[in-house]
């Protein structure tokens, strides 16, 4: 397919663009910064621009929307927002208009509340599926969810058939140990739910949402099938959150993140842990 791919410059958006052109798809990748050494054809803009939107997003048969302020620290709030609700509405319209056949959109389970809440949030049970109650407090969380509602009034309007991808903390062999080593060593990791997702698994999820038969608006959450932690996860969950009932069992270092519905939807397997990471000092 003639897919167009928002955001293809960065960390989450670059793995997606090198799935799908492993896959075959011709991707024009549409980023504010352009991409070194990049597989794909790109063009630079700024997508809070409705004209320039409109102007890239054509003659396609796809739009993968992954372009947004990826947290709502180290900015102002009302940046973080209007930033990314402008992009996603003006991503979508200009995907509607194009006459695109799926649009794919890179939420977050920040929806739930996790990891940026200010009140703290306690889950209502544990493995987190698609069942828990949307709970976001946050800029960024706020602007993911709403995201999510602008894809579905497209949708509604026979736009386009769509799927919205929750995912945790985006990982790498590079970023893990610096990014996630010295936070899991502080009670914050329970904000992340201790979950994560290689960015290589990320891709083919976003591979697969592509390829998926359905119609209207499907959401979906990823995850690594382990936490980032090295105690395993019943131990944990009971000491960090005793009075939260488990809806199944978690074996060993199992997510807390519940998976299932996503590989029975769009055949989504994780298949990289940070288990199988370079440690640092035998990387390079």
């Amino acid at each position: 397919m003639k897919t167009i791919i928002t955001g293809a410059s960065g960390l989450l958006g670059r793995h997606v663009a090198e799935a799908l052109v492993a896959a075959g798809h011709d991707v024009l990748g549409i980023d504010a910064v352009a991409p070194a050494g990049a597989a794909w054809r790109h063009a630079t803009a700024d997508l809070t621009d409705l004209g320039s939107t409109l102007q890239l997003v054509r003659d396609c048969d796809a739009v993968v929307h992954v372009a947004a302020i990826p947290r709502p620290t180290g900015r102002a709030g009302g940046e973080v927002f209007k930033t990314n609700i402008a992009t996603a509405y003006n991503v979508v319209e200009a995907a509607a208009l194009a006459g695109a056949r799926r649009l794919v959109y890179a939420s977050s389970f920040s929806v739930f509340g996790y990891p940026f809440f200010e009140k703290t949030v306690i889950p209502p049970y544990l493995p987190v599926d698609m069942n828990h109650p949307v709970g976001a407090q946050d800029p960024y969380g706020l602007s993911k969810w709403l995201g999510e509602e602008i894809v579905d009034a497209a949708v509604r309007r026979g736009a386009f058939s769509a799927v919205s991808i929750r995912m945790p903390w985006i990982q790498t062999p590079q970023s893990f140990f610096a990014g996630v080593g010295p936070r899991r060593a502080t009670a914050d990791s329970a904000r992340d739910l201790w979950s994560y997702l290689d960015a290589r698994d990320a891709g083919q999820g976003f591979l697969r949402a592509l390829e998926w038969q359905g119609s209207g608006h499907l959401r979906v959450l990823l995850s690594a099938a382990d936490t980032f932690m090295e105690e395993e996860s019943e131990p944990l969950v009971r000491r960090v959150y005793p009075a939260v009932p488990l809806s199944r069992p978690i074996a060993g270092f199992g997510s807390v993140l519940d998976t299932a519905h996503a590989r029975e939807t769009i055949g989504f397997e994780p298949r990289h842990s940070w288990r199988s990471y370079p440690k640092p000092e035998t990387q390079g």
